[in-house]
């Protein structure tokens, strides 16, 4: 009799998960339709464990192929937790440390005119507080470089570093620059060798080191219709055939172009979730963890490449980040304390604001928290 009853529970359980994908697949489809997008990956943790990942839409749209859970996609600014999670191992092995002037690690002086004697540390540089701005574009560090452009005073704002926010992408590819002169390595290799790897996940920065079958076009909206965005993946191989460690890192792009599939990147988002572990592998220990999720302004919620906010889906408090390139937009959020997290990632879609986010972002987060974790 008992072992009916637990068949029975299980059953009943079994037949209310099921019900619920149904309910979820069904209301993002309409969304997609009400949206404009093109295809959409999601992965959902709950309780710690990864219970849900789906592929909806077209992959391609010359080809007419259909989204699959294995196809990878540029990520955009997510990536740029990768680098941060890359010097947290940097300074947990004594290598640096986030309050060293940055100017000194990057290998040019990095100083604000206007504040001359204000020291700019890795740590502003990290939590996009360094008064650095992208006027002058980012990919190329020559940009802020004294020596290399007469220029380089505009990539300076009018506020002393340490005390505004302003999100730059610059501080990012820099960053990069930082971690390929500590280790000699070139950027991917390292993020390779020391987060995907070890976590066994299938992803990169460098084109050429991946499958191509396996991309997901990207597409710009633009008056309703859809445009190819043909540079999302070009492979820069003439670029990269003279590279420079140190300073040719913005080919790779550190800021934004990591490839990897949804349901990798929520395991990646579960290291982070459980302060710099996954299962057996450490990646980074739990104060450093701590330090990247702890905002440093009340204000924009935002600590070393990880936001905190609770406006992606209204009044739930949650840690991650966005992205946004190509006509892409990406999302990882997640809850530290009760287990559960998201990855939305979309190829092509109505790109319309929303209390600071993508619409298409809030209303997908919002029915898989719905049905999936509230539920």
């Amino acid at each position: 009799m008992k072992k009916l009853t637990l068949t029975l529970i299980f059953l009943s359980i079994f037949i209310n998960c099921f019900a619920q994908f149904e309910k979820t697949e069904a209301q993002i489809t309409d969304l997609m339709k009400k949206m404009e997008v093109v295809g959409l990956a999601v992965a959902v943790v709950k309780d710690n464990q990864l219970i849900y990942q789906h592929s909806f839409g077209q992959k391609s749209i010359e080809n007419n192929t259909t989204l699959t859970n294995t196809d990878i996609f540029r990520i955009a600014s997510i990536s740029k937790s990768f680098a941060a999670t890359s010097i947290m191992q940097l300074a947990e092995a004594k290598k640096l440390s986030l309050d060293d002037d940055f100017g000194k690690l990057v290998g040019f002086k990095i100083r604000n005119p206007k504040y001359p004697e204000t020291v700019i540390t890795l740590r502003m540089v990290l939590s996009h507080t360094s008064s650095i701005n992208d006027s002058q574009g980012y990919f190329n560090l020559d940009v802020i470089n004294p020596a290399k452009n007469e220029n380089w005073a505009k990539c300076y704002t009018d506020k002393a570093p340490g005390t505004s926010y302003l999100y730059c992408n610059l501080n990012f590819n820099m960053v990069g620059a930082v971690i390929e002169r500590i280790t000699g390595k070139r950027y991917d290799s390292y993020v390779k060798q020391h987060i995907l790897s070890p976590l066994n996940l299938y992803g990169g920065y460098c084109v050429d080191s991946l499958d191509s079958q396996r991309f997901v076009p990207l597409y710009e909206y633009e008056n309703k219709s859809f445009k190819l965005a043909e540079a999302a993946y070009a492979p820069r191989r003439q670029e990269l055939s003279n590279y420079q460690l140190g300073h040719s890192t913005p080919v790779l792009s550190p800021t934004g172009g990591m490839k990897i599939s949804a349901a990798d990147l929520a395991k990646y988002m579960m290291m982070h979730m459980n302060y710099g572990k996954l299962g057996n592998t450490k990646i980074i220990n739990k104060k450093s963890a701590k330090q990247m999720q702890m905002a440093l302004s009340d204000e924009e919620g935002y600590g070393l490449a990880l936001l905190n906010t609770t406006n992606v889906i209204d009044g739930v408090a949650l840690t991650g980040h966005t992205g946004s390139a190509y006509g892409l937009y990406s999302a990882m959020f997640f809850d530290p304390k009760e287990k559960f997290g998201f990855v939305m990632i979309t190829n092509g879609a109505n790109g319309k604001m929303e209390k600071g986010f993508r619409a298409v972002t809030r209303e997908t987060l919002g029915i898989l928290y719905e049905n999936l974790i509230k539920n």
